[in-house]
């Protein structure tokens, strides 16, 4: 006996027929809305935060709902891949990003390079970095937003 199902083709026509439709972005995050961060969560972060497994502190640093005093504790970690993560988040704030342009780790430097709010100073600070691997992801950054310039022109630009 075949474990294989055959549809009719009527039964196929009323699959399509009552298919959900599309939605956008926006329309499916607005049914799926994210938990409110509540104090619970925040200790927690802060807890993980001093955990010995530089993992665990990875995986603060990439939390969008990570409180600036521990983006500023974790952006001084002696880990490359702690301070990669808060190089890569898009809620670090711009000061901090500015601090980690100056990071001995070019791995740390080059996550900074291709964060998308980082501010255009530390671009221009990056673009002449002594790491060839940094400045060439400065200017793979500068030629995706010249491919994208007519598209992105009604967005908001980031604020330093």
């Amino acid at each position: 006996m075949s474990c294989i199902r055959f549809n009719t083709p009527a039964q196929r026509q009323a699959m399509r027929n009552h298919r959900p439709a599309m939605l956008t972005a926006e329309e499916a995050a607005a049914l799926h809305p994210a938990p409110e961060v509540t104090e619970s969560k925040l200790r927690r972060l802060r807890l993980l935060a001093a955990d010995p497994n530089p993992k665990i502190r990875e995986a603060v640093a990439s939390s969008y709902n990570t409180p600036v005093d521990l983006f500023e504790t974790l952006a001084k970690d002696p880990d490359d891949g702690v301070r990669g993560c808060v190089a890569k988040n898009e809620a670090t704030p711009c000061d901090i990003l500015r601090e980690l342009a100056d990071d001995r780790s070019e791995t740390v430097r080059g996550w900074v390079a291709v964060n998308y709010f980082v501010p255009a100073d530390v671009m221009e600070k990056l673009a002449a970095d002594r790491s060839r691997t940094v400045r060439s992801l400065v200017k793979w950054k500068a030629s995706l937003a010249e491919e994208t310039q007519p598209a992105t022109e009604s967005r908001p630009v980031p604020v330093a």
